[in-house]
């Protein structure tokens, strides 16, 4: 079997604020139509946001309802990727217990309240 294209499909009830927020963080430009709306980055499509009306966000950290999935991004700048995410409309979910260790993470959500994290690791000499 040979695949042609991967996708990562996000649910959400207000596709334009999720299509936009991850445009934004992403550096993409959003292509949309009435249920569905592509993210495309630098000429690829990357993901897609199908719309859901009655979706429900998993709430983290809640065993009771899990988040089936979520997106780690590893960057250079953690505190401007911070800034980026928040002025887009994410929420920061937990802060990273020690921000000076050489690598972690902290957990945001996206307006449609799916779960991500922007990570960090060591400089590479």
């Amino acid at each position: 079997m040979k695949i042609k294209h991967r996708m990562i499909v996000l649910e959400a009830a207000d596709l334009h604020a999720e299509s936009a927020f991850w445009a934004g963080l992403l550096g993409g430009t959003v292509e949309a139509n009435q249920r569905w709306h592509n993210i495309w980055v630098d000429g690829d499509w990357q993901l897609g946001v199908q719309l859901a009306p009655n979706h429900v966000p998993p709430r983290w950290p809640d065993d009771t309802s899990p988040q089936q999935i979520h997106l780690d991004f590893y960057l250079e700048d953690l505190e401007a990727g911070h800034e980026r995410v928040l002025e887009l409309g994410g929420r920061l979910l937990k802060a990273a217990d020690d921000s000076a260790v050489p690598s972690g993470f902290r957990v945001y959500a996206d307006p449609a309240g799916h779960p991500f994290c922007l990570c960090w690791l060591p400089s590479q000499a």
